[in-house]
């Protein structure tokens, strides 16, 4: 014989699942608090309240003005844009073509293509660097072939605003690619089957029935791509230009070489806001696929 529950007996097993996940919960979101809410808060608190030639601290949007003021922060600022900006329509361009392939093809050449497209994922970016000098820098393999065959000298993307965009992208491929293709797998293949029956051709069913269904991954996909390019310090240190330089050296450069700790952490600030506007979109992603 079932025995029979009572309503109060329901509430009180809802709220003890409902404590039991803030408690699967608390000690993440506490860590993320303390190693990332905190430091922002103090990072932005220590940049407008700032003590003045008496020793008091007093509400001020100095660093900010300055920053916005002299024309070679600016241009470190739109260097940091444009590179995050071309870094992600090239990942667009690049991976989406690579992804559709490894979805649709079958065979062991597509299990060779994506071993290929996710090993910059096991180079640490210095190698990377390296490797890039190497080839494509001053007196590289590369001018070494152009030379054997008798054929002119190419200009080098090393230490040029390209340097770090070709390194960027080449490192960014392997995530770009899983994100890419992990929305691919909401793809079914009747549903390309139907649309071809009907006489549907290749620019069709990419634009109609696959472009749609990864909306959400590509939108995951540039996000995390252009918080990685921002904040990228490694590979614009080696291959970028002295100047102007992208946000991360820039930094570094300001808080170890300057000794000016204040103005590296308005540019931290600065550059945290403009990171904060693609996470929205990540978040908003998220948010849209759970609804659905």
């Amino acid at each position: 014989m079932a025995q029979a529950t009572s309503p109060a007996g329901d509430i009180v097993g809802t709220r003890n699942r409902w404590y039991l996940g803030l408690l699967l919960v608390a000690a993440p979101v506490l860590l993320v608090c303390w190693l990332i809410i905190y430091p922002i808060i103090a990072a932005v608190v220590q940049t407008v309240w700032v003590p003045d030639a008496d020793g008091v601290s007093r509400l001020s949007l100095e660093s900010y003005r300055f920053f916005f003021s002299d024309g070679y922060s600016l241009a470190n600022l739109w260097i940091t844009l444009w590179t995050t900006l071309v870094c992600a329509i090239l990942l667009l361009l690049i991976c989406l073509p690579i992804a559709l392939y490894l979805r649709f093809s079958e065979g062991r050449l597509p299990a060779y293509v994506q071993a290929l497209a996710i090993f910059p994922m096991f180079v640490p970016s210095i190698i990377l660097s390296y490797a890039f000098i190497r080839v494509l820098g001053p007196n590289g393999m590369l001018d070494i072939l152009l030379n054997a065959a008798h054929l002119p000298k190419i200009r080098s993307p090393y230490l040029t605003p390209w340097g770090p965009v070709i390194g960027l992208v080449w490192d960014h491929i392997p995530l770009t690619v899983l994100i890419l293709l992990s929305g691919l797998g909401n793809v079914s293949n009747q549903s390309i089957e139907a649309a071809r029956d009907v006489g549907a051709g290749r620019l069709i069913v990419l634009w109609h029935i696959i472009l749609p269904r990864i909306g959400n991954s590509v939108l995951v996909a540039a996000s995390f791509a252009v918080l990685g390019i921002f904040s990228a310090f490694t590979i614009p240190y080696v291959l970028g230009p002295a100047a102007p330089e992208m946000m991360g050296p820039f930094m570094q450069r300001t808080f170890r070489e300057l000794y000016d700790p204040t103005s590296a952490i308005t540019q931290a600030v600065i550059s945290f806001g403009f990171c904060i506007v693609f996470g929205l979109f990540y978040v908003y992603s998220v948010a849209r696929n759970q609804r659905t």
